[in-house]
């Protein structure tokens, strides 16, 4: 029979904190279960990053699903931070945090592939560089990496001497992604929980730095991956990428719902492919996927559009050659993501001057007497 979630928090409700002497799911230090047959992950949040009772804890949490559920079971732990219980319980300072030097972090996002979010993430990146900001742009679609190829890049990064990987560099961005990391021919044969831990060692196992944004290219849809990255750093915002037809629109309320579940702000939507202009005639618009989806889904919703993006042959080139077409001073398209660029940090202007400092983000799984 299948492990169930359910199961396993039973199983980790009769793990005690040795300190607290309440279980560990009273405590609220599990999150992101992941089942799979006999394979069973979660993350183990502690208090502070390296906590002296992390083994301990680890070690009776496996023996507890090995004695109430499997003894054959995988048991595979993360170890995650949580700021609530940071101030809730006296502790020293944390030794750092994921992208602690990081000002701003931005999700660029979409509900389904195929809309060019990856373009969108790239040329957003490239526009606040160019502005004179320090930019970093993590590549989190470890399925489908496409930032090697956009920045022309395939060099394997160094190490620190702490074991730390140093990012590659660009048009003055700091790069990550796992297509730096194997061949890109090969195949990411993963389950879940492996590309879960390989997300979190890319915030916290790279030589960041100091940085004004850090861009986030997510993979497609509402998953694993986007909830590890919202439960695990400060998220400033969310930007949705769509194109206008009614297939990708549908798929951008459940994006929108997503990060609103998990209090993330949406900054607005940009609308991908909105219209095609041909060479020869510039100021004629033809409206190929629809017209004005994203502005009506927008409303719908009350998000703003950050901005339209053409479809056109030179934005398709700029990706294969690897050099961002924003980075194009003559170019009608780099002004597109300019603008997307400037409303975005408009927005998050806004959302600094209007939103709590220090906002906690959370997602909460239903209780078990809500599941059917």
């Amino acid at each position: 029979m299948a492990i169930q979630k359910e199961q396993i928090r039973t199983a980790l409700a009769h793990v005690l904190h040795p300190e607290k002497k309440v279980d560990i799911i009273a405590l609220n230090m599990i999150q992101d279960i992941i089942v799979q047959d006999k394979y069973v992950s979660f993350t183990l949040e502690m208090p502070i990053k390296n906590d002296p009772l992390t083994q301990e804890l680890s070690q009776r949490c496996e023996r507890a699903i090995h004695k109430f559920i499997d003894q054959d079971a995988i048991v595979d732990i993360q170890i995650g931070i949580n700021v609530s219980q940071q101030r809730q319980t006296p502790a020293p300072e944390p030794m750092g945090s994921p992208l602690s030097g990081v000002q701003n972090i931005i999700a660029v996002a979409s509900g389904k592939g195929g809309v060019g979010k990856s373009t969108v993430a790239v040329n957003i990146a490239a526009a606040l560089a160019r502005n004179g900001a320090k930019v970093g742009l993590m590549d989190a679609d470890i399925y489908g990496p496409s930032i090697p190829t956009m920045f022309d890049l395939f060099e394997r990064p160094n190490v620190t001497v702490q074991k730390k990987l140093i990012p590659l560099v660009k048009y003055g961005i700091k790069l990550v992604s796992m297509g730096f990391l194997v061949d890109v021919n090969q195949a990411m044969v993963w389950r879940g929980p492996m590309v879960t831990s390989a997300i979190k060692q890319f915030m916290n196992d790279v030589e960041w730095g100091e940085l004004d944004f850090m861009i986030l290219d997510m993979p497609p849809g509402t998953g694993d991956i986007q909830l590890t990255i919202v439960q695990s750093v400060p998220l400033s915002g969310a930007v949705i990428v769509s194109t206008p037809q009614n297939v990708a629109l549908d798929d951008v309320r459940k994006g929108v719902s997503m990060f609103q579940k998990v209090n993330v702000p949406v900054l607005g939507i940009i609308e991908n492919m909105a219209y095609f202009s041909p060479p020869d005639a510039p100021d004629k618009k033809y409206y190929i996927f629809g017209q004005e989806g994203a502005s009506r889904l927008a409303d719908e919703l009350a998000v703003p559009v950050l901005g339209e993006i053409p479809l056109g042959q030179p934005i398709r080139e700029s990706g294969d050659n690897g050099k961002p077409i924003v980075l194009d001073n003559e170019s009608p398209a780099a002004a597109s993501f300019l603008a997307c660029s400037a409303n975005m940090q408009q927005q998050l202007a806004i959302r600094a001057a209007t939103m709590p400092k220090d906002l906690s983000i959370s997602f909460t799984e239903k209780s078990p007497s809500a599941h059917t």
